[in-house]
């Protein structure tokens, strides 16, 4: 398929459509996505007890002290579960009823360019998800019991409700900060930032990564600087991809 487009980059198949069409054609975009998204819900809910498995883990021998103290606890973490992973699930189904609603407007170069885009995209969100949930997250686990115990606080009993918002919200972040490079990579291709304005603003970049670490990981020093180290790394390697595309390593 690559090699078909690459045969004439720059030709279209879509005809002139009226209004009406692409109104049309974006209802059954929205529907489409909600359907699906509403199905892998149902499917993540049902498949609550082993997702719960998989997020425990992190805990490691602090899982045994993970406990439910509501009794709404099945509840609210089914439809945590259902939520978060009724999205990620989803998510390839929502971003086909994109591509095929975007797909016709296109050149064959930018359909090239917007599915290596996705591609590469999802890879940093998977390294950025592993990070977190191999390294980050058993780091924050132990941290958070550390504090408690030196502030003669006895850690029997750690709330599951608790536990599961940390880990979501962690894998999230990471999973989304993982996407820097290619961000900086697509305003550097259309010429919004160039690699010197990069290199001349890396101590700012810097600074910014260990604040922005501060808000989107919990409030211990380990799980920050985890976030703010690769976030550092990830924007040297935007520099790096930029000046690539400059010296036309990515094609013009």
């Amino acid at each position: 398929m690559a090699i078909s487009l690459l045969k004439d980059p720059d030709a279209r198949n879509d005809p002139p459509r009226p209004l009406l069409e692409h109104l049309l054609a974006l209802r059954d975009m929205l529907v489409f996505g909600a359907v699906a998204w509403a199905i892998c819900a149902i499917v993540a809910g049902c498949c609550t007890p082993w997702i719960l498995e998989w997020l425990k883990s992190p805990a490691g021998e602090s899982e045994e002290l993970l406990q439910g103290l509501d009794l709404t606890t099945g509840v609210s973490t089914i439809i945590s579960i259902a939520g978060w992973g009724g999205t990620a699930l989803a998510f390839p189904f929502i971003m086909y009823a994109i591509l095929r609603f975007v797909f016709p407007a296109l050149t064959n170069r930018e359909k090239v360019i917007l599915m290596s885009i996705l591609v590469v995209g999802s890879g940093f969100f998977l390294v950025g998800l592993g990070v977190a949930y191999a390294k980050t997250l058993p780091m924050v686990v132990r941290a958070f019991r550390a504090i408690n115990e030196w502030c003669g606080i006895p850690s029997t009993i750690i709330r599951l409700e608790g536990y599961i918002s940390i880990v979501l919200k962690t894998i999230i972040a990471f999973g989304l900060v993982f996407q820097l490079p290619l961000i900086i990579f697509v305003l550097g291709w259309f010429g919004l930032v160039t690699s010197k304005g990069l290199r001349e603003k890396r101590r700012i970049a810097i600074v910014m990564s260990f604040v922005l670490s501060m808000f989107l990981t919990p409030p211990d020093p380990m799980s920050q600087i985890f976030m703010a180290v690769p976030l550092c790394l990830l924007y040297e390697l935007s520099v790096w991809m930029v000046w690539l595309k400059e010296k036309g390593t990515f094609g013009k």
